[in-house]
């Protein structure tokens, strides 16, 4: 089955990583007679990942083509521990134009059919439990013609604890997501707003039977705006505690004094449109059901064009082997 998906204006907001930089920027315009040396103690907290740009695979000349762009990678890996083993059930890329201050948000599903670098064909949710950050920077630049360096990594515990830390959030069920089984096993069964606790809320993200993937990405977008419009109505304090209780269950590789250097330029990013890929796919049933992009390359060439304002674009030909690779398996030419 085909389908198409453009998720409406600013409503990833960058995820977790728009929260933390949120709180940091927040409690950085207050306490700035303090002094740098209070902000690098609560950037000391973040999980630090030694990961270099150099080990990261990028398609030749891609990196030359996309040096005006800063890509970033957001994982939220389905792990119950702060290990970020699990698979990346959510992939966000921000996009910053680093002249203009534009942000472009790309929401890559986690049942793509890709190229797993240096493996074989198979969903992309699998690279982060395959290899980790390295192999899934790496599946997402090689079949996608990007240059992402840059990572940060929560899992769904850190939902959780966010949650209770904020004291739950406001969500509206509908009468099938109050009747699922992830919904009954937390105590929810009615259709309405209900105020969810942390470990609801994480139940409420990850129903899966009921609908697609697409609603489920919505379902993760709803608890984590709620999430970010509650940090708002917080006080100094409580986010200087929040802060305490996000930053030790972050994974990245963004240095503290890179961290730094964006939380100035927040204020002037202008969120524009967020993106679903791919655009077209088509459901392959091989091992396990994947949804194939039709074609890798058409999809690639759009995307290019929506994210970087490149008319026409060719990708490279690494990208249109592994597209043939994925029509010689599923068969889908259009």
């Amino acid at each position: 089955m085909s389908k198409k998906k453009r998720v409406t204006k600013g409503a990833m907001f960058f995820r977790t990583f728009i929260v933390i930089l949120a709180i940091l920027a927040i409690i950085l315009g207050v306490v700035c007679g303090i002094g740098y040396w209070y902000i690098q103690d609560k950037l000391g907290k973040i999980d630090y990942d030694n990961l270099a740009a150099d080990e990261i695979e990028v398609n030749s000349g891609i990196g030359e083509k996309l040096s005006g762009y800063r890509n970033i990678a957001i994982f939220g890996v389905d792990d119950r521990s702060d290990s970020y083993s699990g698979r990346s059930d959510c992939i966000i890329i921000v996009s910053i134009n680093q002249e203009t201050k534009d942000v472009k948000l790309l929401s890559v599903y986690r049942d793509t059919y890709l190229e797993l670098t240096g493996r074989s064909l198979d969903k992309v949710t699998h690279a982060y439990a395959y290899g980790g950050a390295k192999l899934a920077l790496s599946t997402l630049n090689t079949n996608l013609d990007l240059n992402i360096t840059e990572y940060v990594t929560i899992n769904f515990d850190t939902v959780k604890t966010v949650v209770d830390a904020v004291g739950g959030v406001s969500i509206n069920l509908t009468s099938a997501e109050a009747g699922s089984d992830d919904m009954k096993a937390v105590g929810i069964t009615t259709a309405g707003t209900h105020r969810l606790n942390g470990q609801q809320a994480l139940a409420y993200a990850r129903i899966r039977k009921i609908d697609t993937d697409y609603k489920r990405t919505e379902r993760m977008r709803n608890v984590l705006m709620a999430v970010f419009n509650k940090v708002k109505t917080l006080s100094v304090g409580q986010l200087n505690s929040l802060a305490d209780t996000i930053l030790p269950h972050v994974r990245t590789n963004i240095s503290s004094g890179e961290i730094l250097g964006l939380l100035p330029e927040v204020a002037s990013f202008k969120i524009g449109d967020s993106i679903g890929w791919p655009y077209e796919v088509k459901g392959y049933t091989g091992a396990a059901w994947y949804a194939a992009p039709v074609t890798l390359e058409e999809n690639v060439s759009r995307l290019h064009k929506e994210l970087f304002n490149e008319e026409d674009y060719e990708p490279s030909e690494n990208v249109k082997q592994i597209s043939n690779s994925i029509i010689n398996k599923t068969g889908y030419k259009n």
